[in-house]
């Protein structure tokens, strides 16, 4: 699974290096705008003889960029934040489908063509407690608390080189990228089990090879695909055992401000969990853009 992500990385990015141009220079001064979204998704049933379950699900993001550029620097900065939950007639709780807090800062100092030398810092954790369900010995449902803000919380920063066309198609490589790894040493098992973190301690250092991409483009009128990619070996532990963070979002554009999204998303990290996770989101959205 994970040489095909590889595969899938490569052959997205090799259709648009052939279509290579002499690279814009950039304006001077700081650009910024962002984009707050609405996501929707219900179900309802009534006398439905097949049966069905009632459900509600929205979902709430904020994507927020600030850059500056002058001459040959640049310094790009975004915010990633987004919030969601479904309720479930038949279930006893509310549940989380997305709890995202992240920050990314990239500076780049131009060396020939698309080429950049490079600074990346990542940062990124959740809002608010994430739990593990299961049901008791009378058939009821209960949930165990897991996660929590800043339990996980990640810290990567390291130098490397930046290729970008533009800001639809980019890539990143830092061969020598420090991870931290912060949690709640409450919530730490034995033998690493809790995000790697030994029992009883609260923290991960990690030093590694990180490499991360963005691609978007334009399927036909009206519909776009962004997709987005991050890959990290940790040198000092098993470096085989690749992390992979892959986000597609695929959008229909109704109008200006309502859109059909779908968005798939996998991650594999073997210190969060033994096998691919998988989140998928389907539903009306509304958006709005602001500067």
């Amino acid at each position: 699974m994970k040489k095909v992500a590889f595969l899938i990385l490569i052959l997205n990015f090799s259709i648009l290096f052939s279509q290579e141009n002499k690279p814009t220079t950039p304006k001077k001064s700081w650009t910024t705008k962002g984009k707050v979204s609405f996501l929707f998704n219900q179900s309802a049933f009534s006398n439905w003889v097949a049966r069905g379950e009632n459900t509600l699900a929205g979902n709430i993001g904020i994507n927020y960029n600030f850059n500056y550029a002058k001459g040959k620097y640049t310094w790009k900065n975004n915010i990633l934040t987004s919030y969601g939950l479904t309720k479930s007639k038949n279930t006893e709780f509310e549940k989380k489908t997305d709890d995202r807090l992240e920050f990314n800062s990239l500076l780049g100092i131009n060396a020939e063509s698309y080429w950049y030398y490079s600074v990346l810092f990542n940062f990124k954790t959740q809002f608010t407690k994430g739990f593990k369900y299961s049901k008791d010995e009378n058939g009821k449902e209960i949930r165990t608390e897991h996660t929590n803000f800043f339990s996980p919380a990640t810290f990567l920063i390291g130098p490397g080189m930046l290729w970008e066309k533009n800001e639809n198609f980019k890539f990143n490589i830092a061969p020598a990228t420090t991870k931290l790894v912060i949690v709640d040493k409450n919530f730490t098992l034995p033998n690493s089990a809790y995000f790697g973190v030994e029992e009883g301690e609260n923290t991960r250092l990690e030093l590694g090879f990180n490499a991360s991409g963005r691609l978007k483009v334009d399927l036909m009128e009206n519909i776009s695909m962004e997709q987005l990619i991050n890959l990290y070996a940790n040198y000092l532990e098993n470096p085989e055992n690749i992390d992979i963070d892959y986000t597609m979002n695929l959008v229909m554009k109704i109008n200006n401000h309502f859109t059909t999204n779908l968005i798939f998303q996998t991650i594999y990290d073997d210190n969060a969990f033994e096998g691919f996770q998988i989140r998928e989101v389907f539903g009306l959205s509304f958006n709005y853009d602001f500067k």
